[in-house]
């Protein structure tokens, strides 16, 4: 059967069936995209997060593609270049066996379109720099390379990854690094030799030495031009490369996401950045402790779409807008809290949509806030007093076109489903108020996963759980006997034939709904 075909027809068949659209696109992605639910082990669900979805798929796309090479010769001579177009590791060991590889057939390297290396292993074990020699010979052989991920931090190899990438990798368009603090300037040195990306992600740890030490030299007065940036992700200690960023010419940059953690002190001028860059924003996303100046960060972004922000955050009344407090428990009496009104806008914003709420962990009494509220209760009522106060702003007075809010932590959401829903009593009336007022306005309440907030996953049943699914798609095809190779290239001609009967409706799905929350 496969002479029958002619390559260029086997070549989009096998396109079809690896499904890497998801894989491929440039955009990374943000606190709206839908985390999702899966049964585990045991039966009950637990929620999974975007970035758990994607390396997910990428290793069940590994392993079609892995089931296609090996059920013939001529399918294998066909189907290489798709098993190395998408490189995924979440074992960095794996990268000496790559660059192996390589060298034998150096041909290989030119199809390689996706190098994703991930962390899990929480800071034990081995790190980056044990593996750059094979990674650097890695980047030299892969010319075509548009998407780089490390999730892992890269500490001191990054300076020598960062050359590699600007001499042989001049078609990159996504980029996602976890560096440290001092390496500000390698950074900016760096993507001024890739001009053309798309998406960036930064991540940037704690600086070991005294922050007043690090300087950032000659790229103090580098003004980068970035004339195709569409998506900047900045998280962590980002102070001093979003002063820089501000005086830099980004045209096309319609999305900015910036993740403070739980950091307090020193938060970026994100105001400053927003004054030359929120005028061509369609998605804005600030999740930090500290209370920004929402009704000016809004002001400066008059055609965002989709805004996200810490519904936790103490915003004062219009009349009594100051400078962002950097306390994250509200310092006002519950009387003030509850009477005086909340606006989020200085005038009507004509095109926010979507909402997405960080924070609201102490909203519904459950998981982290449960145990907290024994601890320090005032403290508590305080947060869901003030998140009380920000929900009832989101009217339709300042957003007149607003469709849906969505509430952001897969946490939370987890928690409610452990704890079959909100904590009974003032948490529950809570979720009553938020729900009937969305409803009154014509607004859907959401969760991460997209549902309505609220409706939870039913109770186990006996059904096979994809952990089942997974341990399936790792199944070794071929086996010392000659039967059962025979039986694994039948098996696999006809999950071949369902792959791409479910991969033709998932194309003529995707032609008729473009992506919400992405900005591409």
């Amino acid at each position: 059967m496969a002479d029958r075909l002619p390559p260029e027809l086997w070549s989009y068949i096998f396109d079809l069936a690896a499904d890497e659209n998801v894989i491929f696109y440039p955009g990374l992605p943000t606190s709206m995209t839908p985390s999702t639910w899966f049964r585990a082990i045991y039966g009950e669900w637990k929620v999974r997060t975007p970035q758990d979805t994607i390396n997910i798929t990428q290793r069940r796309s590994y392993a079609t593609k892995k089931a296609i090479i090996r059920t013939c010769k001529r399918w294998q001579q066909l189907g290489t270049e798709f098993l190395v177009r998408c490189l995924f590791f979440d074992n960095p060991t794996k990268l000496r066996d790559l660059r192996h590889i390589l060298d034998r057939d150096t041909s290989l390297g030119w199809w390689v379109r996706r190098l994703h290396i991930t962390h899990f292993l929480n800071g034990r074990g081995p790190t980056m720099g044990d593996f750059e020699e094979p990674l650097l010979a890695i980047l030299t052989q892969t010319p075509n390379l548009e998407i780089f991920i490390v999730d892992w931090p890269m500490s001191i190899a990054f300076g020598a990854i960062a050359d590699t990438l600007g001499t042989y990798c001049h078609n990159l368009r996504t980029v996602h690094w976890h560096v440290p603090s001092e390496f500000i300037s390698k950074v900016i040195w760096a993507l001024e030799s890739l001009p053309n990306l798309i998406s960036i992600h930064l991540t940037f740890d704690p600086a070991l030495k005294e922050p007043d030490t690090i300087t950032l030299g000659s790229a103090e007065s580098v003004k980068l031009i970035l004339p195709n940036l569409q998506q900047l992700f900045l998280k962590g200690s980002c102070q001093d490369f979003m002063e820089q960023a501000a005086g830099w010419t980004l045209p096309m940059l319609n999305s900015f996401s910036f993740d403070f953690g739980a950091n307090t002190l020193d938060v970026p001028d994100v105001v400053g950045f927003l004054a030359q860059h929120g005028a061509t924003l369609l998605f804005l996303d600030l999740n930090c402790v500290p209370a920004l100046d929402i009704r000016t960060i809004l002001a400066l972004c008059p055609i965002l779409t989709t805004f996200c922000f810490n519904l936790d955050w103490k915003i004062p009344p219009p009349e009594r807008s100051a400078s962002p407090t950097h306390d994250d428990t509200p310092n006002v009496s519950l009387e003030e809290v509850d009477l005086a009104p909340i606006s989020l806008t200085n005038r009507p914003h004509e095109h926010i949509q979507h909402i997405g709420l960080h924070g609201c962990i102490y909203a519904f009494g459950v998981g982290y806030a449960s145990a907290y509220l024994t601890a320090d209760p005032l403290r508590t009522l305080l947060v869901q007093r003030a998140n009380d106060a920000n929900f009832r702003a989101l009217s339709r007075a300042s957003f007149p076109r607003l469709e849906r809010v969505r509430i952001l932590s897969p946490l939370l959401l987890q928690d409610l489903n452990d704890e079959n829903g909100p904590r009974a009593g003032e948490c529950f009336e809570r979720w009553e108020r938020w729900w009937d007022a969305c409803e009154l306005m014509g607004v859907r309440l959401e969760d991460c996963s997209t549902g309505p907030l609220g409706t939870l996953p039913p109770e186990p049943v006996e059904e096979p759980d994809e952990s089942e699914e997974e341990e399936e798609d790792e199944y070794e095809y071929y086996t010392g006997d000659e039967e059962e190779r025979t039986s694994a290239r039948v098996s696999n001609v006809a999950e071949l034939r369902e792959l791409l009967e479910e991969c033709r409706k998932m194309s003529a799905e995707a032609e008729q709904h473009q992506p919400l929350f992405f900005p591409f």
